[in-house]
């Protein structure tokens, strides 16, 4: 049997990744619910031709770039928030480590 592959720590910015996480959500929701609401409310604005597609499939597209979008602005502030408010975190190991050797 072998040990786990990787040490894991303290997560000190999982709060602010939770509402950064819900407010994505949030936004991404209202946008969905959008596209909903028109296929009901106005079917005719949906077929309105804009080159070779109409707006349905532009709008469904615009969704997913959307999401994409989200999920690499979501993991670039995570990950940001993460080398700064683990920091000290990884400065303490560091110093644990040093005083281990000297001794």
């Amino acid at each position: 049997m072998h040990g786990p592959s990787s040490e894991w720590k303290k997560d000190n910015a999982i709060s602010l990744k939770v509402i950064i996480g819900k407010w994505f959500f949030i936004l991404y929701a209202i946008v969905y619910a959008g596209f909903i609401l028109i296929n009901v409310a106005s079917p005719k604005f949906m077929s309105i031709d804009i080159g070779s597609l109409n707006m349905a499939i532009i709008y469904g597209f615009g969704l997913i770039l959307f999401a994409i979008l989200l999920a690499f602005a979501y993991n670039h502030i995570s990950t940001h928030a993460e080398s700064v408010m683990n920091q000290e975190q990884e400065d303490d190991m560091k110093t644990e480590r040093k005083d281990g050797d000297e001794a």
